[in-house]
């Protein structure tokens, strides 16, 4: 039988914990470029497009092809820093995304970070199969907190019901925005910063496949405890 729901997966910090790699990325780029990187913007642009956080957060350029520019050599360098040290599913992840697979929910991803560093890692640790498409930042004009990602990744999925789950504030704010309910893990941020979301959980592996279910028909039920 056809499932009328379905799960939206954040990338960064929610499928692999990234953020080594990110913040390393971010200091060989601004050595080379001879910047400073202002103090706390690390994490004030986790989950922003870099498009965004160029302008606005480091304030290295304004101009948009300079910009793209600074964008891409960012993400190249990530991508050689995550192949050379090696990425994998966080082990929550990984036992959730078996239990929605062997249930027949489907999946998709809606991230803010490049399709090439979703790609990248999919193929290296085979978990192209448990996604029914990959939205990226490529694919909306306007990034996180704006709801866009997700209100295609939910078109993509084909279902009448979705869940996102997320690990960034502006993630966090775009679900909702978009009329999703959202599951947070405390993997980037503590968990009083995240009582917005539907439900918070430290690992997810607590995660239950009839646990989404639930949160996502029932997006107006409140809070889940747990």
């Amino acid at each position: 039988m056809k499932q009328t729901w379905g799960v939206i997966f954040d990338w960064d910090g929610v499928l692999v914990d990234s953020s080594t790699w990110h913040e390393q990325s971010w200091e060989i780029l601004a050595r080379e470029l001879g910047y400073a990187i202002p103090a706390g913007s690390f994490q004030r642009g986790f989950g922003l497009k870099n498009e965004v956080i160029i302008p606005t957060i480091l304030q290295w350029a304004q101009a948009e092809d300079e910009v793209a520019r600074l964008a891409h050599r960012k993400e190249t360098l990530y991508r050689q820093l995550a192949r050379d040290g090696g990425l994998s599913f966080l082990p929550g992840a990984r036992i959730l995304l078996d239990r929605l697979a062997a249930a027949g929910v489907p999946c998709v991803i809606g991230s803010s970070t490049e399709r090439a560093n979703i790609t990248v890692i999919l193929e290296s640790n085979q978990g192209a199969g448990y996604f029914r498409a990959i939205l990226s930042g490529e694919d909306v004009t306007h990034g996180k907190p704006a709801p866009d990602i997700f209100l295609k990744a939910h078109q993509a999925l084909g279902t009448e019901h979705a869940v996102v789950i997320e690990d960034a504030l502006p993630g966090v704010e775009a679900a909702l925005r978009g009329g999703l309910p959202v599951v947070a893990v405390t993997t980037t941020r503590r968990r009083e910063e995240l009582d917005e979301a539907t439900w918070v959980v430290d690992d997810l592996a607590e995660v239950s496949v009839e646990a989404l279910a639930v949160i996502a028909g029932a997006d107006a039920a409140g809070p889940v405890n747990g």
